[in-house]
This record gives C-alpha cells, structure tokens and sequence, in this order.
C-alpha cells in the first residue's frame, strides 16, 4: 500500500475514500477468482450444479463493477484528481472493466461442464483443466501484484502469459486432431474450444492489469510496446 501514497492527502475523507474503493476492487478480484475456481472445479467434477452456481452468481461482479465505477466517478467529479492519483483512479476504472470480463470467461468456462460430452471426449477436459489450473495462478499472481501495485511483480507476471499462450496452441492442436479424426465430434469439441479460447483471453485480460499497475507506478503507458521497454 505504501505506493499509493495514501497518506500524503489534506484531506482525510480523500484517504477514506481512495481507500474504500481499493478494498473494493480486492473484494471484485475475490469474487473473480472464486468464480474462476468454482468452474474449473465444475469441468473437472462434471459438478453441474456448481456450474449453474457460477453461472447465476455473474450478476455479483457485475454489480461490482458498476459500484466501483460509480465511486471512481464520484472521486473525479468531487477531488478532480492529479498526477499519481488520476493515475490510480483511472487504473481502477480500467483495471474492474477486465475482471468482469474475466468473470465473463469464467460463466463460459461453466457452460462446457453443462454440455453432454460423451465418454471418450471428457478426456479432454482434464487438459483444458490443466490450462485453467495454470490461468488460475496467473491471476492469483495478478491480483498480488495490484494489492501491493508492484510494478517489478506485474513485469514478472506479464511475460509470463507466453507460458499459457504456448500450452494453450498445444491444447488447440490436439482439439483440432479430435475433430479430423471424427467428424462427428465437431460440435462438442467446440465448446471445449470456446472454454479454453476464453482461458487465453483470461491471460490476455490480466496481461491488460499488469499494464495498469506500471502505468500507475511509473507514470508510463506500456500498451503498445514489448516486455523489454517496460
């Protein structure tokens, strides 16, 4: 917390409320990686009615989202923020848009456990929860880096998607042969397909986070440039 400079404010009811809204998104990112675990534990567990938990729970983020993103509204309107704090509230705002998409991803995830797999194909969901077992890191690894905004852990973290994206052309290329080599399998391949399309994504979206975190710390925008110029 000692990088948020928290303390430095005149105004005690600025501290107070940059603080709230920071326990805020911990508690949004909570909810996203609970989320996240509840539906690979479901793909793994052919557990569907923990799969339909995940699935009615998603207005939780989403409610998340909008109230932080009312806060963060508020802070501008009534602080007009500068400078380094600006900078967090912004991080903030970008930072709840990819955590609920990531819960997003997470209700996909749960979808492939209500499909019918046959036999044969559920083999292939011990992978795709081996992917998501390792996505799951990335974003427990995520949300540290963004409760303590250390931009040396969100570097570390960042270069670290190449892991998942390897492992996840891999999965994608076994899932391809499945279908060649039976046809008729294409369709519930697909959904197997879209879950770890949207773990990918899930690493995408924490890559964004790590972004926000250098972007807070260091002033600098790192979107469009390599881990190397971070």
């Amino acid at each position: 917390m000692d990088n948020l400079n928290i303390g430095r404010h005149i105004s005690g009811q600025f501290n107070e409320d940059l603080e709230r809204i920071i326990n805020h998104v911990m508690h949004m990112g909570g909810l996203v990686e609970k989320q996240l675990t509840d539906a690979l534990t479901s793909v793994c567990d052919a557990d569907e009615e923990l799969a339909k938990k995940v699935l009615s729970n998603d207005y939780l983020i989403n409610n998340a989202e909008v109230s932080i993103d009312d806060e963060c509204t508020r802070i501008i309107a009534k602080r007009q923020p500068a400078a380094g704090d600006l900078r967090l509230v912004m991080a903030i705002v970008k930072t709840i848009t990819d955590l609920e998409r990531i819960g997003d991803e997470a209700g996909k995830i749960a979808n492939v456990t209500l499909e019918s797999l046959s036999g044969k194909h559920k083999d292939l969901l011990s992978n795709l929860d081996n992917l998501g077992r390792h996505v799951l890191t990335f974003l427990q690894a995520t949300l540290d880096a963004f409760t303590r905004m250390d931009s040396d852990a969100a570097v570390i973290v960042h270069k670290s998607d190449d892991k998942i994206d390897r492992e996840y052309e891999a999965l994608m290329r076994q899932l391809m042969t499945y279908m060649m080599e039976d046809p008729r399998s294409i369709p519930q391949i697909m959904s197997v397909i879209w879950s770890a399309r949207a773990l990918e994504r899930i690493g995408d979206r924490c890559q964004n986070i790590c972004e926000y975190i250098i972007y807070f710390v260091k002033g600098k925008s790192v979107r469009h440039t390599t881990p190397e110029d971070f």
